[in-house]
């Protein structure tokens, strides 16, 4: 049966990749890489670079393949990610049945497949609604999370207190909840609009990388830093991953 890997690489340091990455990467026949087009082209030369320090499986091989943008016109949110969740589908599809029969291959994964990636959801869907008879396993990953506390030399959560994991989208819908709340996919810079200037903010850019840029302090005073920082990067690479923690109270407060 075919056998497909799923593996978490971290958030773009190639040291980030577990014993058990790098050894599902040389039992697989074919590594799949996504290339996004321009201005992320430096995405796919990371997980390039991944692949030459790591692959020593003489036949093993490398196959890159386009990621269609998502379209959102007419569409409500959860419809334009459903039809773009389809096209790539159908992607994983071509690239799977290329496989021999005993064949495996392997998709690498920004951060960790359970957190904030559709891999898994994805690799299900061509399960159940083609005819390929293929089996999967899952490799964990750092994530951003974990990075970014890394980088602040901070625990995510406060004492006997909940963490709260969301995107930029519902924290500007929200507000802010939680003591501790972990923010991914912000394209909105939904931070700046909050209304609690004396919370504190964790943020970092390009975790992991030599790129990478962090910045903490109180939210009011802070933000507008924060949102020159971002624009400034985006502007120098062309494209941004980043992700926040914001904490109300502090430790040990009932």
């Amino acid at each position: 049966m075919k056998h497909i890997h799923i593996i978490g690489i971290g958030t773009g340091n190639p040291e980030h990749l577990t014993i058990q990455a790098i050894n599902a990467m040389n039992a697989s026949d074919v590594v799949f890489l996504p290339v996004k087009g321009a201005g992320k082209e430096e995405l796919a030369e990371i997980r390039r670079e991944i692949c030459e320090r790591y692959i020593t499986r003489p036949a093993g091989r490398i196959s890159e393949f386009a990621v269609p943008q998502r379209q959102a016109a007419d569409k409500t949110y959860v419809q334009s990610v459903d039809a773009w969740h389809g096209e790539i589908a159908s992607i994983y599809e071509a690239l799977i049945s290329g496989l021999p029969d005993d064949g495996s291959g392997a998709f690498l994964v920004w951060g960790d497949p359970s957190l904030y990636d559709s891999t898994i959801r994805i690799v299900e869907r061509v399960r159940h609604e083609s005819s390929l008879d293929f089996d999967y396993t899952v490799i964990p990953g750092i994530t951003s999370i974990q990075a970014l506390a890394a980088s602040h030399k901070i625990p995510v959560n406060l004492v006997g207190k909940p963490i709260e994991i969301t995107t930029g989208r519902r924290l500007a819908r929200d507000g802010l909840l939680s003591d501790s709340t972990i923010v991914m996919l912000d394209g909105e810079q939904a931070f700046a609009k909050i209304d609690d200037p004396d919370a504190e903010i964790f943020w970092g850019a390009y975790l992991g990388t030599k790129d990478e840029i962090v910045r903490s302090g109180r939210l009011g005073d802070i933000a507008t830093d924060i949102l020159r920082l971002r624009a400034e990067a985006r502007q120098r690479h062309g494209w941004i991953m980043d992700i926040y923690l914001l904490r109300k109270g502090r430790d040990f407060e009932e």
